[in-house]
């Protein structure tokens, strides 16, 4: 129909010429897009996979080569666990240096057979696995936490010791390599040492307390009822200090040697006997020059009339002295 021809028509037959025009444009348009190549019904449809293909431990089987690639390499991204006592940790395979070599893997398994299994190749970045491994151990050791006393009040509490543990990076290098060639994430077991705390609960039996105002002694042991026992500290000029000590010393008659102090100026030691200023016993604190010892000064007691040591009677220094070790914790308060 000519253009001429269209013109002379009434308007409402235009309209239908029009409409009829362009429905058979779009129908054309709608064959044309069926026949393109990468429609799924179409001739030129991309390749699959073969039914029941697997790649590494990846079902790819029925995927085109571009699912089959998303779907190795999420799987590879699955971190592989580390099993320790009491924790688990996780590590990305990629952190790690693993690189999967997928695309090798998903051109195979498209020419493959129903059914077959493809090996997935996996290059390990050495520098990185190495910078991970020491990374990861460091976060992984734990230190081993000594037993300790506080004071509530006048009341010690104790806080037991934990264990701890210390991860090597060359056994977790070897352990993560062998994962990420592998394939695993099966949990990793990593071996590691235990790191043993320097002091036990079992060390700390016994505590001693001294209350400086009142002069006083506090013998705690487990499982017993405390023993108080009178004391003489510190005076104001030389005063007893207060904190928390340890008992780092026991002497048996010890001999008594002059501090460097203005006030043993020009005194000579003491051997052991009757008139040394130490008494039969000595137990020597973390504190400088300061200890628990005997006196033989028994009227001292009850006062604060030493030079900064704590005093006690002849037969009750005697008797702590049996009954404390090195390592008691002595705690003195106001």
């Amino acid at each position: 129909m000519t253009y001429q021809r269209y013109r002379t028509r009434p308007p409402w037959r235009r309209a239908l010429t029009f409409l009829a025009l362009l429905l058979a444009a779009v129908a054309a348009a709608t064959g044309a897009r069926a026949d393109e190549p990468g429609d799924a019904h179409g001739p030129y449809s991309p390749a699959r996979i073969a039914e029941g293909v697997t790649i590494g431990e990846t079902q790819v089987g029925g995927m085109t080569a571009e699912q089959a690639t998303t779907a190795v390499t999420a799987d590879f991204r699955t971190p592989i666990p580390i099993v320790l006592p009491g924790r688990t940790a996780y590590v990305a395979p990629g952190s790690a240096g693993g690189v999967p070599l997928a695309a090798p893997a998903v051109e195979t398994a498209l020419a493959a057979d129903p059914d077959s299994r493809i090996g997935l190749r996996i290059l390990v970045d050495e520098p990185r696995l190495a910078k991970a491994s020491r990374r990861l151990a460091a976060q992984l050791t734990q230190p081993a936490v000594d037993a300790k006393v506080e004071l509530h009040g006048l009341r010690p509490v104790l806080k037991r010791e934990r264990y701890g543990l210390e991860v090597k990076t060359k056994p977790l290098a070897r352990a993560l390599r062998g994962a990420l060639a592998g394939g695993s994430r099966s949990p990793l077991d990593v071996r590691h040492s235990t790191l043993v705390p320097s002091v036990l609960a079992e060390d700390l039996r016994t505590v001693v307390v001294i209350r400086r105002s009142e002069n006083e002694l506090i013998f705690h042991r487990r499982n017993h009822k405390p023993v108080k026992l009178g004391v003489a500290t510190g005076q104001p000029s030389y005063p007893t200090p207060l904190g928390a000590f340890t008992i780092v010393d026991k002497q048996l008659n010890p001999w008594w040697y002059p501090p460097n102090s203005a006030w043993a100026a020009g005194a000579t030691p003491i051997p052991p006997g009757p008139g040394n200023p130490l008494g039969t016993r000595w137990m020597g604190l973390s504190a400088p020059s300061v200890g628990i010892h005997g006196t033989p000064d028994a009227a001292s007691i009850g006062y604060s009339a030493s030079h900064g040591c704590i005093r006690m009677r002849i037969s009750d220094a005697e008797w702590l002295y049996d009954h404390v070790s090195i390592g008691t914790p002595v705690f003195i308060v106001a």
